[in-house]
């Protein structure tokens, strides 16, 4: 599906001479972090909801120019920046300009999560495993490998958390060869974090193994 048919068009932008009282008249209404604003027909920025608030509402917008993020995306912006977009910038408004800044409409974070809700990633059923390694020591094609090594598909992964030189990547395999694809992992010196129940099995037999021992000892 193209993004651009989730173009909304319900929200006029603000010119920049609008007045600071109409602006938390709009913000009153709706529930968007952010207002698109204008000069002379050009997009300049957007107005954000904890800005409007606190500004003078005796005053007019342009007196607080200065104030206005400037964040936006293009009408082919491809879906995954977009969403970036929306995260770098703490908004649930982006708005989408055409040429010479020209302003267009803008999305919904809601509508646009629905592109990542429609990937494999969430909508195949299968198997998340979650693993880390030394930040200079993983690969994405060295986890490739060893998923389809054993025989199963990768639906997808990515960097979940990076800390203290360590990388976290969280993976959507098939359901088929799980626990060999994690006993893989070990082999290959990554750190399986996620619970798998064939762990949960080991584990109960290690530990009946280890009260059979005591109870023989005693």
């Amino acid at each position: 599906m193209e993004t651009t048919n989730y173009i909304i068009n319900d929200i006029e932008p603000f010119d920049v001479s609008a007045k600071i009282k109409d602006v938390q008249s709009i913000f009153n209404q709706f529930t968007y972090s952010h207002i698109p604003v204008e000069k002379e027909g050009h997009f300049i920025g957007c107005v954000s909801e904890n800005d409007a608030y606190c500004f003078d509402n005796k005053k007019l917008l342009s007196d607080f120019q200065y104030a206005l993020e400037p964040f936006h995306v293009l009408e082919d912006t491809n879906w995954l920046d977009i969403l970036e977009a929306f995260a770098l910038n703490n908004s649930n408004l982006m708005p989408v300009l055409g040429e010479d800044n020209h302003y267009l409409g803008y999305y919904e974070l809601g509508d646009i999560m629905s592109f990542f809700n429609n990937t494999p990633f969430l909508n195949e059923t299968g198997g998340i495993i979650v693993v880390e390694k030394g930040i200079q020591e993983y690969s994405f094609s060295e986890v490739c490998q060893i998923v389809e090594s054993n025989g199963t598909r990768i639906f997808g992964v990515f960097i979940s958390k990076i800390e203290n030189d360590m990388v976290q990547l969280t993976l959507k395999v098939g359901h088929t060869s799980l626990n060999s694809i994690v006993q893989t992992f070990r082999r290959y010196k990554y750190n399986v974090i996620s619970q798998h129940e064939e762990d949960k099995f080991m584990d109960d037999l290690r530990e009946r193994s280890e009260y059979l021992d005591r109870y023989l000892n005693i």
